[in-house]
């Protein structure tokens, strides 16, 4: 007796009792059982309750039997449709909306009424309808949040509730949750505060992890953490939903995530965290306040340098040349930027440079110029990266207190130049070409998100370097034609590297994510590159490969857990048992009433 594809189980008996993916009890209103080889799902939810719970909703496609068993004869057309039928349906009126924001609200509206239909439609149009869920236009979006928000989704926390979190949780859809995306939505994406209309970065990190890694919906929670906000625009608007207030700050800001953290804990005690879109220092904090106490990772500072190692390694497979004969240049010192920063630095001391070796390499450059250690006022988290005094004394710069970013790349003669700024334009003729000097081939990234932060545009790099740079964004670009030389744009999308890690994670049953897990997933997804690469100078998959590419993370990150000694003693040492096979999938089976 198998247990179907599409649920993670436990033999118990005759019965297969699934306990919802990694889940510790039977999730309220319905179980998955088997019975001489038939798989179906027993519910106790009847008539408008049954078509009003998106987890067990799938409208017009119930069948006649399970319409006279359950209380829905009349409450439905009489035709009885096929998920073919409906996915024609939904795609028909979804291709019929004026713009992108209008098939993100439909797109929303569909998965907040029919979770698995949601699902079988973006799965089937992955390259099309993963822009429109998350990145780009998902920061829309968030800038409308209070404006297009339709229906509840997760928790929205805030002092005056965050003690309460036991008891709120009881009113959820489920309460076997696996994975928690939570934000306090100062840092969004590159727009930065966005108060309430924060949540559909959560809600759009974790259907990218039912899609990519295929954790179920019902084991996932988005979290809005509602600490005010300080953007004027959205204090002075009548219609937004959240506090009126301004953000809390200091002790008072973290005192509450002490509490929220305390009572995740305590209510989710399997689940992991992953904190998305604070602060840059916020999210430093956090991450190295509870990285050892709660299963979490930060998604902009360890999934962002995964994802963007991935692509250097990819970059240097296409040069054949190695990492550690690099000399980077990091633009941009935010959560992203520092992540990616102390990931190259990871892996250069794993080929087997020393920590001064490896940080005589890199070079970080924010609004003040390059990051040198006797900089006055300098956040904490940049200190570790900042560049000696004595490194720079031979530069040729015009002010050694400000050195620029050309002054730079020209000096410490840069091959790698990826770009976490948010501003666009920055990546000039000048700037392009000095990096030619350095390099027949250079790496340049022009990384920062939304499309029109971007700190150049791959047609104008291209231009620039006569086709001779490797490019690669971090929001989707369009392709470069030059003559008979093609270009395609690889995406350094997260999303080949958090739903992976989570996967990996939470099978491996650790109670901790090292830095050689982000390391390990890195490689993993950099074996990915396109074969094609040498030509087209893409370094990244397509992202209709994203389930295919996450699993190998999880296989990547549980082995490593097993390497390092820090996997539970539950989870053996084999990933394909542990994973292949155990994942969620949007189909329909037959539903039995309790």
């Amino acid at each position: 007796m198998s247990v179907p594809a599409w649920f993670g189980g436990r033999i118990m008996g005759s019965w297969i009792d699934v306990i919802i993916f990694f889940g510790g009890t039977a999730m309220t209103h319905y179980r998955a059982k088997q019975e001489d080889g038939q798989a179906y799902v027993e519910i106790d939810l009847t008539g408008s309750d049954l078509l009003h719970n998106p987890l067990l909703n799938r409208g017009t496609a119930f069948t006649e039997a399970e319409r006279r068993e359950f209380g829905l004869m009349g409450l439905l057309p009489p035709h009885v449709s096929t998920m073919d039928e409906q996915l024609d349906r939904v795609y028909k009126n979804y291709k019929g909306k004026p713009d992108n924001i209008e098939r993100y609200v439909f797109l929303r509206a569909l998965q907040d009424r029919n979770e698995t239909l949601f699902y079988a439609l973006v799965a089937a149009h992955l390259e099309e309808m993963v822009p429109i869920i998350y990145t780009p236009t998902v920061g829309e979006a968030v800038q409308k949040g209070s404006h297009i928000y339709r229906h509840s989704r997760g928790l929205y926390i805030s002092p005056d509730n965050v003690d309460c979190i036991d008891k709120m949780s009881k009113e959820l859809p489920s309460q076997d949750i696996d994975v928690i995306v939570v934000t306090d939505n100062q840092g969004i994406l590159g727009i930065g505060d966005q108060g309430i209309g924060g949540m559909g970065i959560p809600i759009g990190k974790l259907s990218l992890y039912t899609l990519g890694a295929g954790i179920p919906p019902h084991g996932c929670l988005p979290i809005c953490l509602d600490v005010g906000t300080d953007n004027e625009a959205l204090l002075d608007d009548p219609l937004y939903l959240g506090h009126k207030q301004k953000r809390i700050t200091g002790a008072e800001y973290y005192n509450f995530i002490d509490k929220f953290v305390g009572m995740i804990k305590k209510t989710f005690p399997d689940a992991l965290l992953q904190w998305e879109d604070f602060s840059k220092q916020n999210a430093f904090s956090n991450l190295d306040r509870y990285r050892s106490s709660m299963l979490s990772f930060n998604d902009d500072i360890q999934g962002t340098g995964a994802v963007v190692l991935a692509g250097v390694i990819g970059a240097m497979r296409i040069k054949e040349e190695k990492l550690e004969d690099q000399k980077f240049l990091l633009f941009g010192a935010g959560a992203g930027g520092i992540g990616v920063a102390r990931q190259i630095k990871s892996a250069l001391v794993g080929s087997g440079l020393s920590e001064n070796e490896a940080g005589s390499k890199i070079f970080v450059v924010d609004s003040r110029g390059l990051l040198l250690s006797d900089r006055e006022g300098m956040e904490s988290y940049k200190a570790d990266l900042a560049v000696d005094r004595g490194m720079v004394s031979s530069f040729d710069v015009a002010d050694p207190a400000r050195i620029t970013l050309l002054e730079t790349i020209q000096n410490a003669k840069i091959t790698v130049l990826l770009g976490f700024s948010g501003q666009p334009g920055t990546f000039t003729e000048d700037v392009v070409r000095a990096m030619m000097e350095n390099s027949r081939e250079p790496v340049i990234f022009p990384l920062s998100n939304p499309t029109s932060k971007a700190e150049a545009t791959p047609a104008d790099i291209y231009a620039w370097t006569g086709g001779g740079a490797i490019v690669a964004t971090g929001s989707p670009f369009d392709d470069v034609s030059m003559g008979e030389h093609h270009f395609r744009i690889g995406q350094g999308n997260n999303a080949f590297i958090f739903p992976g890690v989570g996967l990996g994670v939470l099978m491996a049953q650790t109670k901790v994510i090292t830095n050689e897990m982000f390391t390990s997933a890195a490689y993993r997804l950099a074996d990915f590159i396109p074969s094609d690469a040498r030509t087209s100078h893409c370094v990244y998959p397509q992202i209709s490969d994203l389930f295919k590419v996450s699993v190998q993370v999880a296989h990547a990150v549980f082995n490593e857990a097993v390497k390092s000694g820090v996997a539970g003693a539950g989870a053996g040492n084999d990933p394909g048992e542990a994973i292949d096979g155990k994942v969620w999938k949007p189909v329909y089976i037959p539903y039995h009433k309790s």
